[in-house]
């Protein structure tokens, strides 16, 4: 049993680099209520803030890949597709009892494209599903990078062949179903409920006692649905997982994404014998 592929699409440095940052601020604006109470100065202003120059960090990292060679036109074709399939999966189930048809794909797209490309499919899916539902609002950027975040870490996993691959993408898209809802919890909850709820959030309180009431918060709150989406996701990928991986890494063979174009001249003409008159001479 031969060793997985690598991934179709390689990080550059400078790509990896603003992929980097994203991820870090992206976690830093999940984070805030954590890192800065409701009322302070900016309290209102910083998570717009952070997720708007996020949105521009996810652009770089598109024209650094582009830059360097890492995305050429057919990987742009690659994600726009892709994106238009996770724009008209998610409507299937979106709302019904957590159940969330999206997460699959982006998982096996990000296993056989890499973690950029998983990154960059986790926002620009969200954003096209937004557009098309009319999900527009501030939770729109909450769930692109939450996305990106689960794109980003299926290309990131260890290397695993035949059953094992899919069992270890269908136990991880397990995962990424509570970890989805998990960070998206963190965009309401200061807000969410009276301050005399025990399980609100409370300025001023130490950080082990936040964390404690977030945890009592989740799993009072999402801890159902976050269930029926680590459910969903786990069925289709071991169901499907198997062909579509098949179909994502022929296609990506075909596309020859690393494959560079290089353009031999002509090679001159061999040189005449010296026996051999010129042709004119004749």
């Amino acid at each position: 049993m031969t060793a997985s592929r690598p991934a179709a699409i390689r990080i550059r440095p400078r790509a990896a680099l603003v992929m980097t940052m994203a991820a870090f601020l992206g976690l830093l604006a999940f984070f805030w209520p954590f890192l800065v109470a409701p009322g302070a100065f900016a309290s209102h202003y910083a998570p717009p803030l952070i997720f708007g120059v996020l949105l521009l960090l996810v652009l770089s990292v598109v024209i650094s890949e582009i830059a360097e060679g890492g995305i050429n036109s057919k990987a742009l074709a690659m994600l726009g597709v892709l994106s238009a399939v996770n724009a008209a999966l998610r409507p299937l189930g979106a709302g019904t009892a957590g159940i969330e048809t999206v997460f699959f794909l982006l998982v096996l797209a990000g296993r056989v494209y890499g973690a950029g490309f998983g990154f960059v499919l986790g926002c620009t899916s969200l954003f096209a599903s937004a557009l098309i539902t009319g999900g527009v609002g501030p939770w729109m950027p909450y769930q692109m990078f939450g996305c990106a975040f689960v794109g980003m870490l299926a290309g990131l996993l260890p290397r695993a062949t035949g059953r094992r691959e899919v069992l270890l993408l269908a136990g991880y898209g397990s995962l990424s179903g509570y970890l989805f809802g998990f960070l998206l919890n963190l965009s309401f909850w200061p807000f969410s409920l009276d301050p005399g709820s025990s399980i609100a959030y409370l300025p001023g309180l130490p950080f082990t006692e936040q964390w404690q009431r977030y945890l009592a918060f989740d799993v009072a709150t999402s801890l159902g649905w976050d269930t029926g989406r680590a459910v969903t996701t786990f069925v289709c990928v071991l169901v499907a997982g198997p062909a579509v991986l098949t179909v994502l890494r022929r296609a990506a063979r075909k596309a020859r994404f690393e494959a560079p174009v290089r353009f031999r001249p002509p090679s001159p003409p061999p040189p005449l014998s010296p026996s051999e008159p010129p042709e004119g001479a004749r």
